[in-house]
């Protein structure tokens, strides 16, 4: 007697170290934990973004240096600093794309080892642009952020996924601040120790994040799986998981206005961190004329805020769900972001150095929870898009650092302190749009859930056409939508699920 295949999984079901939905997504994050996949890929995503964050962010705590050597002006100074963090524009939507058709694993290890050889390059830079070019291309890795996000998307539940997210994307960006201490020690140690002089120290220092990112890449391409059941690659030849058509990805990523907005708001949490990155150790060391070792310390504290401040807005957005569902993801993001713009305007406006600190630090923290709140919502914008969309939103947040660094912080038509208020009014402007997103069966801010009685199968298998569903593409997008009514909380209103509608099951 011949047994299907759906009958022997029911029969001999797949068991994980934590517990799983129906698609056998993680409904626990377990912080301290290695067990594969879910955690193994936590781990390696985070430890590899961090890599790539160190290697986007070394020169600038080394600028004081690295401008003498290559005469650097303010204009080449902010040019490079732009190169950074633009390089990922488009490269951020590039990697949600390959996340959707090959996969996050594959996708992360890929970007990671291609540009690991500009950070080794940084160590030859001989004039301001070949210093813009290399900063440029390592601004490239950021990327792996998207794949970071998908990565922990697609391994955890919706009643976790903000905690996911939040934690990885956090300790990811910890490498910004870290690389401020990083940096000036390894230089202090070539030139101190060893006897280096200063202009050949700065070069030596890079090839310490240029082999740590390589590492990162390896690590993660042969430890790593792209989803609870394995990876892409051989999920598609077996059959398990359906081969996406490129142009129905992107059209219902592009058509979908709720990423658009998500991406101009993050444009204004994460585009802001990363223009503080870039700018905040010199500001200190020109303003408050602290020592190279001080600037750095003071500017680490921003980057090194993420440990618990992304993580905590990740949480946060979980923690609201619980009670008030996606409602209360969006009043939650908005409100923490304007407070993050309003505390901007603070740092700007204030002229002694502890209080200036001590603004810099609430900052961080409400900026940086901001980010994590927004990849709360990111998840359930769409499915079968999940990766361009996670891209988009990414690439948004490079789009406002460069956006921001060109108008405020480029050549001398504002002072930096001037800059940071303008950029705060700036971050509280742009997040009055979240106003704007509605979920037709959980509702918005201020609205209610659709009064058509939209449920969570309709809007995802929307993205499907009446052919596909046939041939059983949607399966995944049906478990998902079962597994997302959590979103509509213990004391909202939402669309009721119609029981000749949904089976309790999905094979």
């Amino acid at each position: 007697m011949e047994i299907s295949k759906s009958e022997y999984e029911y029969s001999n079901p797949k068991t994980f170290a934590l517990p799983v939905d129906s698609e056998h997504k993680a409904t626990e994050f377990r912080l301290f934990s290695v067990a594969a996949p879910h955690m193994r890929a936590f781990h390696l995503s985070w430890v590899s973004f961090f890599a790539c964050f160190v290697s986007t962010f070394a020169a600038p705590p080394l600028l004081p240096i690295i401008r003498d050597n290559l005469n650097l002006t303010a204009t080449d100074i902010g040019n490079a600093g732009i190169a950074a963090v633009s390089g990922a524009v488009f490269a951020r939507i590039a990697m949600g794309t390959a996340c959707d058709l090959f996969g996050p694993r594959l996708a992360s290890a890929a970007l990671t080892l291609i540009t690991a050889p500009a950070v080794y390059c940084t160590a030859i830079a001989s004039s301001p642009i070949s210093f813009l070019l290399v900063r440029f291309f390592t601004g490239f890795s950021l990327a792996t952020f998207v794949s970071t996000q998908f990565w922990m998307s697609s391994l955890f539940s919706g009643k976790v996924v903000g905690t996911a997210n939040g934690v990885a994307g956090g300790w990811g960006n910890l490498g910004g601040g870290a690389t401020q201490l990083i940096m000036p020690l390894v230089f202090d140690l070539i030139h101190k120790n060893i006897g280096s002089t200063k202009f050949t120290a700065w070069r030596i220092a890079f090839f310490i994040p240029a082999l740590f990112q390589t590492l990162s890449a390896y690590g993660i391409f042969f430890l790593g799986q792209d989803l609870p059941d394995g990876n892409y690659s051989e999920l598609h030849k077996s059959g398990d998981k359906h081969k996406d058509d490129f142009s129905k990805v992107v059209y219902h990523a592009i058509t979908n206005y709720r990423g658009w907005i998500l991406a101009l708001t993050y444009g204004y949490c994460f585009g802001v961190e990363l223009t503080i990155d870039n700018i905040i150790a010199q500001y200190f060391y020109d303003r408050f004329n602290v020592n190279l070792h001080t600037a750095g310390i003071i500017a680490a504290s921003f980057g090194l805020a993420n440990i618990f401040s992304r993580p905590g807005g990740g949480m946060l957005s979980d923690l609201t769900a619980k009670k008030f569902g996606m409602r209360g993801r969006l009043w939650t993001l908005w409100l923490v972001q304007t407070l993050g713009g309003i505390f901007c305007i603070f740092l700007g406006k204030v002229g002694s150095l502890g209080l200036s600190v001590a603004i810099m630090l609430i900052f961080s923290v409400f900026v940086q929870a901001a980010c994590g709140l927004t990849f709360g919502v990111v998840p359930f914008v769409s499915r079968r898009s999940l990766g361009i969309v996670s891209g988009m939103t990414g690439g948004g947040g490079n789009v406002g650092a460069v956006l921001t660094q060109v108008i405020f912080f480029r050549g001398s038509q504002y002072t930096t302190e001037k800059g940071l208020e303008l950029m705060g009014v700036m971050m509280i402007c742009c997040t009055l749009v979240i106003m704007l997103i509605h979920f037709p069966q959980w509702g918005g801010m201020f609205c209610g859930p659709s009064s058509k009685g939209v449920t969570e199968e309709d809007y995802y298998i929307s993205e499907w056409t009446s052919a596909e569903r046939e041939k059983g593409f949607h399966k995944a997008s049906m478990k998902f939508s079962e597994n997302s009514r959590s979103e509509r909380g213990k004391k909202v209103d939402s669309a009721p699920t119609p029981a000749d509608r949904t089976p309790n099951t999905y094979v």
